[in-house]
């Protein structure tokens, strides 16, 4: 992976945390930069990609670590203990690495059913059995009745880099790369939202939470060093993802806006409650740069997979301006699309 020097301290922008800090977009990045990365600065943290690269005597490994504490627990489409799981696996798949094996840590409230967190190990067991990665080790702690909101669960995971992974990095666009995402986007947060039913509407919503490490490898066998970048966009949606890849790649990014593939009645509910689903999050998503002399060859590959059935080319790498991201609209001239400001879908991962 590419070495960066390590960026500069932002300003949190206040003295205590608050929720936008975990929304996935500007604050969480001034959070991360200005408290974690100066704390535990080393040149494997530097690219702030979605796992790290760790070089050992028996090769690459990447090591990937997140915490899920979803509201509601169950929703359509899935559940914290899917959820988790596969956010884990996509973000070692989006590091080029072949997962391994994942750990769970388990916080509990007092009071907790004992059937709802059956279901959730359950959940979790059937989606590490389809991404073919065990759970090998765990902890379990119970907090203290209303200081848990029912149960929260961390995952890590390591996965083995080779091959055609090892080149991959949040800093290796390059203008002319092509802009490929797997499909529908915005599909989790909404049926997220919708399942808290203090809304007052109801869709035909499934979360589109998936293990995408298959995916990932079929598309380096296609396209191999023609991928230059991986990345979920998780929270902060795609918006936030194409913003993070511009400012480490020092290039800028040209979205098709009509070529972003949303499902109707996605773009149905954001449209009510005044959301762009550029930045609603995905679970199940991956977006890819890609050389352009490569890129039909890791079209043609994503589509051919399961996951990827509804994969798009939604735009390409400039040269500049750098860090920026463009939308190119029917309705006159491009609109900036910068990262996500503030807290728009809580709790969504």
């Amino acid at each position: 992976m590419t070495e960066r020097s390590l960026p500069s301290p932002v300003a949190v922008g206040t003295d205590v945390v608050t929720m936008a800090h975990g929304a996935g977009g500007k604050a969480s990045r001034a959070l991360v930069q200005s408290v974690f990365v100066d704390a535990f600065a080393n040149p494997a943290l530097a690219p702030l990609g979605d796992g790290a690269i760790v070089a050992t005597p028996a090769g690459h490994l990447a090591f990937s670590t997140d915490s899920f504490v979803v509201s509601p627990l169950f929703f359509p489409g899935g559940c914290l203990g899917d959820l988790a799981v596969n956010g884990t696996v996509n973000d070692l798949a989006a590091c080029g690495a072949t997962p391994v094996a994942i750990s769970a840590g388990f916080i509990i409230e007092e009071g907790f059913a004992l059937a709802d967190l059956r279901r959730l190990a359950e959940a979790m067991s059937a989606a590490a059995l389809a991404a073919g990665v065990p759970v090998v080790t765990g902890d379990t702690k119970v907090v203290q009745r209303g200081k848990g909101d029912g149960c929260y669960v961390n995952t890590s995971g390591i996965g083995l880099v080779s091959g055609q992974g090892a080149g991959l990095s949040p800093a290796a666009a390059k203008p002319g790369d092509r802009v490929l995402v797997s499909g529908p986007i915005g599909d989790h947060g909404t049926a997220v939202m919708l399942a808290r039913g203090d809304l007052g509407l109801s869709a035909d919503v499934l979360s589109d939470t998936a293990p995408l490490a298959g995916l990932v490898h079929d598309l380096l066998a296609a396209a191999g060093d023609g991928v230059h970048c991986l990345r979920d966009p998780t929270r902060g949606g795609l918006a936030t993802v194409l913003n993070e890849i511009a400012s480490a790649s020092g290039v800028g990014v040209v979205v098709e806006g009509d070529r972003v593939p949303v499902r109707e009645p996605v773009r149905g509910v954001c449209e009510l409650l005044g959301l762009d689903p550029l930045y609603v999050a995905c679970e199940g998503r991956m977006v890819a740069f890609v050389a352009p002399e490569r890129s039909r060859a890791a079209l043609e590959a994503m589509r051919a997979h399961a996951q990827g059935a509804g994969s798009v080319d939604i735009g390409e790498v400039v040269a500049g301006p750098a860090g920026l991201v463009l939308e190119a609209t029917g309705f006159g001239g491009p609109r900036v699309v910068d990262m996500l400001v503030g807290d728009p879908l809580p709790r969504i991962c």
